[in-house]
């Protein structure tokens, strides 16, 4: 039978860690070439990732700085002390400044032999990024299974969301892979052909249509965030 999957250019491994605040995900993505490891979000405590941390020196990608998102990055920092940190420019400095590498929009940043794609989505919050490698994309709370994030919290702007989403992350490949913030879907992942199917709010045909669909899902939701 013939492979439907794209060939991988590179080896990499995602591991995926689920508990926080509000089933949070961190993840540890690591270049099978080099050994260099790769941490996303400091959501859940060191001890649930050090069993699996090989690396003296990780690099902790932020997605965005809501507080359940960075909660531990005190004790990365604390245990890792040649860690990198790389955010947005515009993140709150809840870490070590000169431990702080800020990253532009359409930053490509090389760690190990991977390749990865800073991309600034502002909306859920103003320094959100999403960091894409090969077809995988971590969205934090930009993007989730089955919806976008939420703009109910000081410093999200729906307008901004909309832009994120629809003219940015959706044009990405189909069979991109989304790695989320939160465990609030069906699947914990997703491509983004599938997510495009199953969530009302990627179907908009406009702003004003995204706008009034985000206002009918406040208006009518009942649990996650």
């Amino acid at each position: 039978m013939k492979n439907k999957l794209n060939p991988i250019k590179s080896d990499f491994s995602i591991q995926s860690f689920k508990g926080g605040f509000d089933n949070n995900f961190s993840y540890i993505l690591t270049c099978l070439k080099t050994g260099f490891q790769i941490i996303i979000d400091a959501a859940l405590d060191l001890e649930n990732l050090a069993p699996f941390l090989k690396s003296t020196s990780p690099v902790l990608l932020i997605t965005h700085t809501h507080h359940d998102h960075i909660k531990y990055i005190n004790s990365y920092i604390e245990n890792f002390p040649d860690i990198s940190i790389i955010g947005n420019p515009k993140s709150k400095n809840n870490y070590s400044i000169d431990k702080f590498i800020a990253v532009d929009d359409n930053t490509k940043i090389k760690i190990g032999e991977l390749e990865i794609l800073c991309i600034h989505t502002p909306g859920h919050y103003f320094d959100s990024i999403c960091y894409s490698v090969e077809n995988v994309l971590f969205t934090g709370d930009t993007l989730f299974v089955g919806r976008t994030g939420r703009t109910i919290s000081n410093g999200s702007n729906i307008d901004d969301l909309y832009e994120s989403v629809y003219n940015k992350l959706l044009l990405l490949p189909d069979d991109t892979h989304i790695y989320p913030g939160h465990d609030y879907g069906k699947f914990p992942s997703i491509t983004i052909r599938e997510n495009k199917k199953i969530s009302d709010l990627l179907q908009a045909k406009n702003k004003k249509e995204f706008i009034n669909k985000m206002f009918h899902y406040e208006k009518n939701r009942s649990i996650g965030s």
